[in-house]
C-alpha cells in the first residue's frame, strides 16, 4: 500500500461533509494521518468560518502530505453551479461522481493510501440517472477489474467499540431480504469478513458468529425456514473451508455485551440488523468499512443531515473515527 496521504471525498455539499471536513482536519491537522479533500473548493470555503485561508489548491498527493499541518489540501473539481447547504439538488451529482471516481482512481493508483467518503443523498444522485444502491456498490463496480487476493466483496462492515457487525444484504427492502438470501451469498460475506479481520484488523484466528433471520432463530423452522434451509448450511459450508463460523444466532441476545466477548466479528443478514446495534454502542462513533476491495474504503456511519447543514452544529466524530481507522487498515495492509 501507498504512504501517501488519504483521500476525502467531500460527499454531497449540500450536506454536512464540508462542516465536518473542516472540524476533522482542525481536530488531526498536527497528529493525525494527512489527508486530502476531493471535491469543489467553495464549498469547504463557506463551511469555515475562516473562509478560504484555511484551505489549499493541490494538485497532488506529495502535495498534500506537505501542506497538511498547516491548511485543509484540495484537489479541487468545482461544481458546476453553487449550493446551498440543506437543499440537495441532482444538478451536483455529476461532480458528486466524479469526486468518488477520482479518489478511486488514485487509491487504485496507489498514490494515496486509502479512501474515506463523506456522506452522499441517494435520492438527488437516483434523478441525476445514478443507478447504484450506494457508495458499496459503487466501489465494487469501480474496483471490480483490479486484481485482488482472496474473498472479494464488496461487503459493508459497520464497527463500533467492540462491535465489527458485516452484512449479507445490504439496501433491499425488508419485503424482499428473505428473497435476497442464498447460501453462497453468506458464505461469500463470511469469507470476506474472515478475511477482513485478519488481514486489515490484525485477529490472527478470528470468531464469526451468524446471525437467524426470523425470532429465536426459527425455533428449529417452526418460525420460519431460512435457518433451517439457507443459514444453517452456509455455516456448515464455511466451518468446512476452515473459517471458524457458528449459529445460527437469535438476533436478539447475539448483541449483548457478554456475548460479544465470544466472537470477533457478527454476519448480519440485513440492514438494520447490524446498524441498530452498532448505533445504539456509539452512535456518534460508529464507522462504515468495505470489505474484500482492492483499495482500503471507510465513511462515517451517518448521512448528509441536510436539515443542520450549515449550522454548524454538525460532529465530526464518527469522520475522524473513519479516518483514524483507514489509517490503522492501510498500516497493516503495508506490514
Amino acid at each position: 500500500m501507498s504512504n501517501g496521504p488519504i483521500a476525502l471525498t467531500l460527499g454531497d455539499p449540500a450536506g454536512i461533509g464540508p462542516e465536518i471536513i473542516v472540524k476533522a482536519w482542525n481536530e488531526l491537522r498536527h497528529t493525525g494521518h494527512p489527508f486530502m479533500v476531493v471535491g469543489d473548493f467553495q464549498s469547504l470555503a463557506s463551511a469555515s468560518v475562516a473562509g478560504a485561508s484555511i484551505l489549499r489548491r493541490v494538485t497532488a498527493p506529495a502535495d498534500a502530505v506537505k501542506a497538511f499541518p498547516a491548511a485543509l489540501p484540495v484537489l479541487d473539481i468545482p461544481l458546476r453551479s453553487p449550493v446551498v447547504a440543506g437543499q440537495p439538488s441532482s444538478m451536483a451529482a455529476s461532480a458528486i461522481i466524479r469526486w468518488i471516481e477520482t479518489a478511486v482512481g488514485l487509491a487504485l493508483s496507489n498514490v494515496v493510501s486509502a479512501l474515506v467518503t463523506a456522506p452522499i443523498a441517494k435520492a438527488p444522485l437516483y434523478e441525476a440517472g445514478f443507478r447504484f444502491p450506494g457508495h458499496t456498490e459503487f466501489l465494487g463496480e469501480l474496483t471490480a477489474a483490479a486484481s485482488f487476493d482472496g474473498a472479494r466483496g464488496p461487503v459493508m462492515m459497520l464497527a463500533a467499540r467492540d462491535l465489527r457487525a458485516s452484512l449479507v444484504t445490504v439496501h433491499e427492502p425488508l419485503a424482499e431480504v428473505s428473497g435476497a438470501l442464498s447460501v453462497q451469498g453468506i458464505v461469500n460475506a463470511g469469507l470476506v469478513t474472515a478475511q477482513a479481520l485478519r488481514t486489515d484488523f490484525g485477529i490472527e484466528a478470528p470468531r464469526l458468529a451468524v446471525a437467524g433471520f426470523n425470532p429465536h432463530a426459527g425455533e428449529s423452522g417452526k418460525l420460519g425456514r431460512e435457518e433451517v434451509d439457507i443459514i444453517a448450511p452456509a455455516i456448515r459450508a464455511l466451518r468446512h473451508l476452515g473459517v471458524d463460523a457458528t449459529g445460527p444466532w437469535p438476533a436478539d441476545t447475539l448483541f449483548a455485551e457478554e456475548i460479544r466477548r465470544r466472537y470477533d466479528g457478527a454476519v448480519c443478514l440485513y440492514h438494520d440488523q447490524a446498524l441498530i446495534p452498532v448505533k445504539m454502542l456509539d452512535f456518534w462513533g460508529g464507522v462504515n468499512i468495505t470489505l474484500g476491495l482492492p483499495i482500503v474504503r471507510t465513511s462515517p456511519d451517518h448521512g448528509t443531515a441536510f436539515d443542520i447543514a450549515g449550522r454548524g452544529q454538525a460532529r465530526a466524530d464518527s469522520l475522524v473515527a473513519a479516518l483514524k481507522l483507514a489509517r490503522e487498515i492501510a498500516q497493516r495492509r503495508s506490514a
